[in-house]
């Protein structure tokens, strides 16, 4: 059976009669009764008396009524749900970020909550390179990276342009320069993150380039305990600039200038290349198009191609 037919035998009901029913529906009275005798032989029982003129129902009938009612208010909540779905009404955004992604997202959730308050949003917290493969099962719509995933199931967005920073407390003798040389770093004490990653390997480098020593004294495990740990006096850092804005303009950091320091990182916000994309996803991703275009850089919305 289908909800068609029940549909029909609901009409039939309600309208106390075949021809009525058939008005009501647009339909044939002959069209009304081979519907019913369609479903009286998918159901194997006969679901009005056919004595009656008014429909009346037989036991079967009375029993299948209450389902096909049901059945239909299902299928108009399924409907009316789908319609909230559409006008963001309703709905789920799943992203995965680490906890240094993490931060360009929160200036965009803070737009996007503003307008679609109703969707739900949950930001799981991943190492950055198992979030490809998160991405390609399913566990989560969109992801931020900071690197090219080799994947052409992936398409990628440049989203943000972040720089490398050199960071002291407001008491470090350097906090007074506007400027300094790399060599002069060589005997500063560097609070490192301990993680290991493309950018601590392109921090190294440029130090063995200029034949400076790199002091990694102390290595912590998040971005966080850096900055928190350097703000007390202990030692300097080098650390993505989106990490420390808030400390900068509260004068817990200070950002000093170091000539030879131009270490860029491109934020891509990542989604399947195939398939759509929700109802909610595709709000954000407008939101992150509108605050490139309002904000310019740092901001962008730049897509790269998959197969590149």
């Amino acid at each position: 059976m289908d909800l068609s037919q029940l549909e029909t035998f609901l009409a039939v009901i309600e309208e106390r009669g075949f021809s009525r029913a058939a008005n009501r529906l647009h339909r044939t009275q002959p069209a009304i009764s081979h519907t019913i005798r369609r479903l009286e032989d998918e159901v194997g029982e006969p679901l009005f008396e056919r004595t009656s003129r008014e429909g009346t129902l037989t036991a079967a009938g009375e029993l299948l009524r209450d389902y096909a009612e049901r059945l239909l208010r299902l299928r108009g909540e399924a409907t009316s749900a789908l319609e909230e779905l559409r006008s963001l009404e309703r709905g789920r955004l799943h992203l995965a970020a680490n906890e240094y992604t993490c931060l360009y997202l929160l200036p965009v959730l803070d737009e996007f909550r503003r307008l679609c308050p109703h969707i739900c949003v949950l930001v799981q917290r991943a190492l950055a390179s198992r979030i490809p493969d998160r991405l390609i099962d399913r566990s989560v719509e969109l992801g931020m990276v900071t690197f090219q995933p080799n994947d052409p199931q992936l398409q990628a967005i440049g989203v943000y342009t972040d720089s490398v920073i050199f960071i002291v407390n407001p008491r470090h003798p350097l906090a007074r320069q506007k400027k300094v040389a790399l060599q002069q770093l060589g005997a500063e004490s560097f609070i490192a993150h301990n993680v290991v990653s493309p950018l601590r390997r392109r921090v190294i480098d440029l130090f063995e380039q200029h034949k400076t020593p790199l002091n990694m004294n102390v290595e912590l495990p998040s971005l966080e305990a850096i900055k928190r740990f350097v703000a007390m006096g202990n030692g300097v850092a080098l650390v993505p600039g989106l990490t420390v804005q808030q400390e900068l303009a509260r004068g817990e950091l200070v950002q000093v200038q170091v000539s030879e320091l131009k270490i860029e990182r491109q934020l891509l916000l990542v989604h399947r290349s195939h398939g759509s994309l929700s109802y909610a996803a595709q709000a954000f991703l407008k939101v992150i198009r509108s605050m490139a275009q309002d904000r310019g850089r740092p901001f962008s919305y730049r897509v790269s191609d998959p197969k590149s």
